[in-house]
């Protein structure tokens, strides 16, 4: 299984947010240039991850997006999921229901796959991530001196 890089730069974008927010809006302009994601496609992700409550925007100067609850309550699942990607692997090529559907001999293997990632990436919250982000940066720091 690959992640789109749409799940990818979404994660990544609420990682930044959730890093630089300090009770205070983040602009996506800032996010677009500390990342190098695109800001039309920033633009895109958060409008999908606030119609799913993840974030809410502040209009105006000084304005931006802030998580909507707290980094322990959003899981890396419901990001991926607010940005429309599905959770699932899959060994075939046609959906059931379409008129070229077979059942694929492996599909109760691929099923309880996909039901494994789900479950791991929605044990991972945000604030999981934080934490790995400032191990990451403490080690850097002690390693440098």
């Amino acid at each position: 299984m690959r992640l789109s890089t749409k799940s990818r730069y979404a994660v990544t974008s609420m990682l930044d947010l959730v890093m630089h927010s300090d009770d205070s809006p983040v602009s996506l302009a800032e996010i677009s240039e500390r990342q190098g994601i695109s800001l039309s496609y920033l633009e895109q992700l958060f409008a999908k991850m606030r119609r799913n409550n993840l974030v809410v925007s502040t209009r105006g100067p000084g304005g931006g997006y802030q998580l909507n609850g707290e980094p322990e309550d959003i899981s890396i699942a419901d990001i991926i999921t607010a940005v429309d990607e599905k959770l699932e692997v899959t060994n075939k090529d046609a959906v059931p229901g379409s008129s070229n559907y077979e059942p694929c001999l492996t599909e109760q293997l691929w099923e309880e796959l996909s039901d494994e990632i789900n479950r791991y990436l929605t044990g991972i919250s945000l604030a999981d991530l934080l934490k790995n982000q400032d191990l990451l940066q403490t080690e850097s720091l002690s390693s440098a001196h």
